[in-house]
Order: C-alpha cells, then structure tokens, then sequence
C-alpha cells in the first residue's frame, strides 16, 4: 500500500486546518479526563504526538510507514515503525485518528480491535474516527493537482463498491534537469456504523459514545468519533 508515497505527498496537500480541528477534538476528550500513557496507533508525522507532548503526556506512536517514523523521529518523538501486535507495553488510552480503521480491511478488522484491546490495561479508552458515507461519497473522492518548480502531484480518487481507491502519481526533478515518477495507490473501506458497534462489543469494548462530526463541510456529518472503554 502507498502510504510511504502518501508520506512524501502530505506536506504538500493543505491539510493543517483539518489536522488542527481533529486533534483539537480527541485532545480535549485527553484533557478532560486526564488520560495519561497514551498510544497513538497510525501516527503519521507525529501531529497529534506533538500535542501530547507538549502537554506533558506520556505516549508511544507506531506507525506502519517508515517514512512517516523517520519524520517523527527527527522531531524527537517516541515513535516507531511497528506493527500493533508488536507492541509489548500496556497503555490507558489508545487513539486511531484520520480514519486509520478504513484502511484496514473489513475481514482483518476484528484481530486489528482484539490487538488494540490486548495493548491496554482495565478500564482504559480507545478512541478513534471512521469516515461516514457521505464522507466517502461526497468528501474524499475526486481530483487534485499540485504543480510546483521541482515537483508535480497527481492525486485520484474512486469511491466504488464501498472502497475508495486512491491513485498517488509524484514527478520530482532530479540534478539532471529530468523527472522521476512514483506511483502507487491506497485502498479505504467503508465501515457502517453497526458493524463497528458488533465488532466492538464482541471484542470486550463498551460504546460510550458514537458522535457525528463535520470536519471538511457543514452539510452532513463526514467523520464519526468512536469513545469506547475496555471493559473485557
């Protein structure tokens, strides 16, 4: 999957008014019960890493990209390119922020639930965002090109059959004058709502809340937040 490309194309996308208001959201749930020990699983650039920093939190982010580590790393984060069922510690809280669930396959996606369950300890939260429908349908599919001096970005994005292939093409300038081309593609799922809530329950997690959040547009919900609490 291209997520290592998606790593070298993320700077140049325009997302940081969207970053600011997601993190926003799971920071204040962070803060308002002083959740400590925290384990942000999908961590990308270390964004939310930074947040929780600089709140003086203790935390652990793992990321499959190494691409995505080695930024984190070089902002002297405590991060690591790991897979979750690596992970040997316990922590009270684990986040999965910017729809890290619709990257895993339905099929895979109750072993990726059990894994997070077994990383935390009695009574500790797992808080994570999946995108909706209309999120799918009507937010993330389409079009963008970027064309700067040294680099061009092409990005494509199909909504079909529940699945949202995105098709990732870069063209860098090398010393020589002429261009490289990358390319790769990501695959989402979409997940309804009352899959997540049986997979949950059936993985020893008790739903808190399921709440509709408006993150690219005023219109209709694109995102849901998932506050659940390891109960099992």
């Amino acid at each position: 999957m291209g997520l290592d490309l998606y790593a070298k194309v993320e700077p140049y996308l325009d997302f940081e008014e969207e970053i600011y208001t997601l993190h926003r959201e799971f920071l204040r749930f962070v803060m308002t019960k002083d959740l400590d020990n925290i384990i942000d699983i999908g961590c990308g650039q270390g964004y939310f890493l930074e947040n929780l920093k600089v709140n003086k939190k203790k935390y652990f982010g793992i990321d499959l990209s190494a691409e995505q580590i080695k930024v984190c790393q070089e902002k002297n984060l405590n991060a690591k390119a790991i897979d979750l069922k690596d992970v040997k510690e316990k922590f009270d809280c684990a986040t999965a922020i910017f729809d890290v669930l619709n990257y895993i396959p339905k099929k895979d996606l109750k072993a990726f639930i059990l894994t997070t369950n077994i990383v935390l300890n009695q009574g500790a939260y797992f808080i994570f965002d999946v995108n909706s429908y209309f999120g799918f349908d009507e937010v993330a599919q389409g079009c963008i090109t970027i064309d700067l001096e040294d680099r061009f970005i092409a990005i494509d994005a199909n909504f079909e059959d529940n699945k949202l292939q995105t098709d990732i093409t870069l063209f860098e300038k090398q010393k020589n004058g002429l261009f490289s081309k990358q390319s790769d593609s990501i695959i989402q799922e979409y997940h309804t709502k009352e899959f997540l809530i049986k997979l949950l329950e059936d993985t020893g997690f008790e739903i808190k809340e399921i709440k509709e959040f408006n993150l690219h547009t005023d219109e209709t919900a694109d995102k849901l937040i998932f506050i659940c609490k390891k109960i099992a």
